[in-house]
């Protein structure tokens, strides 16, 4: 009698998370670093904006 039965090993890749806060000049930085400089500047945007002012006046240093 003969064991018919096959064991499979299937191995997932590991999978770096792009979404992980990490210091230094990594990828992950980089994608943070952009997204804070975008919301930076839709933030100045929107004070020009709605105030009338540019993002210095507004903050009394021009």
């Amino acid at each position: 009698m003969q064991d018919t039965t096959k064991v499979s090993t299937v191995t997932t890749p590991i999978m770096d998370d792009r979404n992980a806060w990490r210091w230094g000049f990594t990828p992950q930085a980089e994608i943070w670093n952009g997204r804070l400089a975008m919301l930076g500047f839709v933030s100045a945007a929107l004070i020009e904006i709605f105030s009338g002012q540019g993002f210095l006046h507004f903050w009394g240093i021009l």
